[in-house]
């Protein structure tokens, strides 16, 4: 099994990205700089984040502090710019490149840095966030605090009495009376106090003897979008600083969900979102670096190395990575594999990384089209994989394959829709389908276009994407396979591991959640599937359909799941009528609403859904029923 964590151990090949992005920071002409990583849910951003903060902590870099931020861990703070500050602060203290004599030049410079975060935290969280009248009233003697404010309080700490007992002391009076000050004076102090602040945190840094101070911010896009947008605006306060540069790791997509989040009470910013989002992100970062998806080379080189590293164990294995990365250096386009391998380890070692590896290369092609070149998505295919292979062993399954297996798992995998058409073929055949045998005809010694025309005109269009016709024609063939085996080991239908509501990529869980809300009209639902569904890609489409189906298996009274079905259902999105339907079969009639029935009556005279709803409901005793049928 392999761990979904990130890493500095490269086995993706992906240092060359991490020392470019050094190589772009050591550059101190271009200081100060905001550097976005941004690449997909999965892709490996952490990663290259922890190559690069390797390659600053090397005790040979005496020019260089890097410390590591991740915005998810902080989430619970009151307040991202102390959160931020205090991980600064807390490095430059316990770095082991600083001297004791500097340590304490730079906690006393510190000092002011507080007062200034203080200040912000005071005046812009504290009391922006109560209803100032209330505080008024409180300390011109005219009442406590009253109720609702007490109640925010509460939600900013795990001590609320503190910070209650903080307000009404005299430093909160203070505070209170400082904030007025300021807004009297107009913003120009606010705009002297962040000035103070970067020239503060500017002398700070100048104590050290650094010549750089390099900012990792991790994991911003497992954050709320609130917090997403604190922490960019934190970060925004140190933009500029010389000395300094953010690198900030994202799917951009999350980043701009934030973003509009933040401007979607603003009519006339909502007229105009789009060049907003554009603004802001150009604002803040100042070089955008892509992750490229892998390659079929680096996917195979990748499974390679993560089941070699298992068989043979971490000692024996770093003599495989150390060879692998004088191999990148001369070779970058090739796998690095068995071949590799076979060089480097004693003949005992490569026949157990051989009988693993032996069946990967021939499907890395179906692996990378359906997987989408995604390292997590790549590991969890794996350990399912590796799970299953054990229940085969345990089960004492005769004639088990682990070639088939795989296949069937890409299937399984990227066309759920047809993996159970296959399922209903062979269970009532004995396992062995005739439908597999044709198709596999169809599909011999010819190409895909050839393929997919004759496949179009037969009963097996639905089979006809190209990537399924490579599937067919890829070995193991299935004709005359008996798949019984197959399925039952399958029978979990991947709920708790590959498609697991756990591992929601965050750009779907967003939309899902933009979705939600039960005022949200038709043509709003439709436009955000429109604009943000449909460039989804297949892993993110499966995925939003297997958050909203579990939902609504859960939910079944929850009206605005059905409404988001509906719109996709009207909208004729590929593969909508089949989840619905699917979900549905889960679903009694008796737990659905009469106002729900109704609206699925909209679609009695649809082909396939139709002939389903109609037999759905054919009892007519339950409420929904007779609203269902009532309607002509």
């Amino acid at each position: 099994m392999w761990a979904d964590n990130e890493t500095s151990e490269d086995l993706l090949g992906f240092k060359v990205h991490a020392d470019l992005l050094v190589n772009i920071i050591k550059d101190e002409s271009i200081l100060p700089i905001t550097i976005g990583v941004f690449g997909d849910w999965g892709s490996g951003k952490s990663s290259i984040l922890q190559i690069v903060k390797e390659e600053f902590d090397k005790d040979e870099d005496k020019e260089s502090l890097c410390i590591y931020f991740n915005g998810w861990t902080f989430e619970g703070y009151d307040d991202a710019k102390a959160a931020l500050l205090n991980s600064i602060l807390k490095e430059l203290e316990d770095n082991k490149k600083i001297t004791a004599e500097i340590k304490d030049a730079v906690k006393e410079k510190a000092k002011k840095l507080w007062k200034s975060i203080d200040w912000m935290r005071g005046a812009g969280m504290v009391l922006k966030n109560v209803a100032l009248p209330a505080v008024s009233a409180y300390f011109t003697g005219g009442v406590s605090l009253v109720p609702a404010s007490i109640q925010i309080i509460s939600q900013w700490s795990d001590s609320p009495e503190k910070i209650i007992e903080k307000l009404q002391s005299k430093e909160g009076k203070e505070i209170y009376e400082s904030f007025i000050k300021q807004k009297k004076e107009g913003n120009n102090s606010s705009t002297n106090a962040i000035a103070d602040l970067r020239k503060d945190f500017y002398d700070l840094l100048a104590s050290t003897g650094f010549k750089r101070l390099v900012v990792i911010i991790d994991d911003l896009d497992r954050c709320s979008p609130e917090r997403i947008i604190e922490n960019l605006e934190a970060i925004k306060l140190f933009l500029n600083v010389p000395k300094t540069a953010f690198i900030i790791g994202a799917d951009p997509r999350i980043v701009k969900y934030a973003i509009e989040h933040k401007y979607k009470s603003n009519k006339e910013i909502e007229e105009d979102n789009n060049r907003i989002v554009i603004d802001y992100l150009e604002k803040l970062i100042q070089l955008p670096y892509s992750l490229p998806r892998l390659s079929e080379s680096e996917v195979e080189t990748y499974i390679s190395m993560l089941i070699c590293k298992k068989e043979v164990g971490d000692t024996k294995f770093k003599n495989v990575l150390d060879e692998f990365k004088k191999y990148r250096i001369t070779n970058k386009y090739s796998a690095f594999g068995l071949s590799n391998f076979e060089k480097i380890l004693e003949a005992q070692e490569f026949g157990k990384v051989k009988d693993n590896v032996i069946t990967i290369p021939s499907l890395v092609p179906l692996i990378t089209n359906s997987l989408y070149g995604n390292p997590r998505q790549i590991k969890r295919f794996l350990n399912t994989y590796t799970i299953r292979k054990r229940l085969a062993e345990v089960a004492s399954l005769v004639s088990f394959n682990d070639a088939v297996l795989a296949k069937m798992m890409i299937l399984e995998y990227s066309e759920p829709k047809l993996f159970k058409k296959l399922f209903e073929w062979q269970i009532i055949q004995d396992g062995v389908p005739k439908e597999i045998t044709n198709i596999e005809a169809l599909c011999k010694d010819k190409g895909i276009e050839d393929v997919i025309s004759e496949i179009k005109d037969s009963d097996f269009k639905e089979w006809s994407k190209p990537k399924i016709i490579k599937w067919f024609q890829i070995e193991p063939l299935l004709t005359g396979i008996d798949l019984r085996d197959y399925y039952w080991i399958a029978r979990d239908k991947l709920e708790n591991s590959i498609t697991s509501t756990s591992m929601i990529p965050p750009v779907v869980r967003s939309l899902f959640n933009e979705l939600l809300p039960d005022n949200m009209t038709a043509a709003v639902t439709k436009s955000l599937l429109s604009e943000k569904f449909q460039p989804f890609s297949d892993i993110e489409k499966d995925a939003f359909f297997n958050l909203l189906s579990s939902n609504l298996k859960r939910n079944p009274q929850q009206k605005r799941l059905y409404d988001i079905f509906n719109a996709m259902t009207e909208d004729k999105i590929e593969n909508t009528v089949y989840q619905y339907m699917e979900t549905l079969k889960i679903i009694s009639v008796s737990d659905i609403e009469p106002a729900v029935a109704t609206r699925l009556a909209d679609f009695k005279s649809e082909t396939e859904i139709g002939t389903f709803l109609n037999d759905y409901f054919k009892d007519g005793k339950t409420r929904a029923s007779k609203a269902f049928n009532l309607k002509k």
